[in-house]
């Protein structure tokens, strides 16, 4: 049932007059009286209507595009490229012609942040929501994403993920672009095996996101088909996707177990903490200790040594995700996608010296 804004004013307490003023900013209300019609409106989720009030679809020229840390490489090269895809079919001058505006929201990886800016991009009726990188996997947010997606879908939103799996239980997302996390990390492990390391330490990103799980069962699956290792599971180590979770980890790791031969990170960034650590740890790259990333960011090049790491195509992902939430493509045949990841094999692996 459509929420209107007598239903708004009843459950503040206020006039309708009241809630349009607070809603619109035009009159000065008491700040007590502000928030009590704002919270009014969160609770009963109410989309303001726009100019375009009498439109039941969305259409507006906007098109949200949702990231965990712009500041990463990883979600700004998604970010940029789909952007580079959202502009319509402008001829550079200048002119409206079918262009769409395209907003990054930060979320910062707040599960809260996510849903709320979903809630502000439906009130503003957008055309389109792009949400990157990985999922959080907790029963309660995939309820509250399914209740807000739907809603979006309704009102005439396209919804696309970009580096992202399928959303259980809902039909909502127009299409989902999903890195091979697995077999990537399947492979970059199975180098590694091939060169002789046995001992191989591996830096986690954060449990409950969909990433680290698919990457950590990926190279588990590596190890396993391997044969048996002993403390296996002790050479795992979860952090954030940062720097300095790498740094922290590799140190935890090499401490831990004096036989560790290469160090597997989350992610390229995360690897980078994990070369530093090494050098600090009196040891060298790949000499003593090989160390491996995943996303091939352009960083990881310049490395010194160059790292080895896993290649997602994250620009090509970003601009097809653009294409597809702007109606220029046509989503993939049950709406997903699987796009593959690529071993990038460098200077940073070699085989251990015993």
């Amino acid at each position: 049932m459509t929420v209107t804004l007598a239903d708004v004013a009843a459950r503040a307490r206020v006039s309708p007059a009241t809630v349009s003023r607070v809603l619109n900013g035009n009159y000065p209300v008491a700040a007590s009286t502000r928030d009590r019609v704002l919270r009014a409106v969160d609770d009963l989720d109410y989309v303001l209507n726009g100019p375009a009030s009498s439109l039941a679809a969305a259409t507006s020229d906007l098109v949200g595009i949702l990231v965990n840390d712009i500041a990463d490489p990883f979600f700004g090269i998604m970010a940029g490229a789909a952007q580079s895809q959202i502009g319509g079919p402008g001829d550079g001058s200048g002119r409206a012609g079918g262009e769409k505006l395209a907003v990054v929201c930060n979320t910062g990886g707040s599960p809260e942040r996510e849903l709320t800016y979903l809630t502000l991009l439906q009130r503003q009726r957008a055309a389109a929501v792009i949400l990157t990188g990985g999922a959080l996997e907790d029963p309660s947010h995939q309820d509250a994403m399914t209740v807000k997606l739907a809603k979006l879908a309704d009102a005439g939103t396209r919804i696309v993920f970009c580096g992202r799996p399928p959303l259980p239980g809902t039909d909502a997302v127009t299409a989902s672009l999903a890195f091979d996390n697995r077999g990537g990390a399947r492979r970059l492990t199975e180098h590694l095996l091939d060169l002789g390391h046995r001992r191989i330490g591996y830096v986690a990103g954060p449990p409950e996101r969909t990433t680290t799980r698919h990457r950590l069962e990926g190279h588990r699956e590596a190890m396993k088909a391997a044969g048996p290792h002993d403390g296996e599971e002790g050479l795992t180590v979860h952090g954030l996707y940062d720097r300095r979770s790498g740094y922290d980890a590799t140190r935890e790791l090499l401490a831990r177990d004096g036989r560790v031969t290469a160090v597997v990170a989350a992610n390229d960034t995360v690897a980078l903490g994990a070369c530093a650590a090494v050098r600090d740890h009196g040891l060298r790259i790949p000499e003593d200790v090989s160390v491996a990333g995943f996303d091939d960011l352009p960083f990881s090049v310049d490395a010194v040594p160059a790292l080895t790491t896993v290649r997602l195509p994250l620009a090509e992902a970003g601009a097809r995700a653009g294409r597809l939430a702007t109606g220029k493509d046509e989503p993939p045949a049950g709406g997903v996608a699987t796009i593959g990841a690529e071993l990038m094999v460098r200077g940073s692996t070699a085989a251990p010296r015993c």
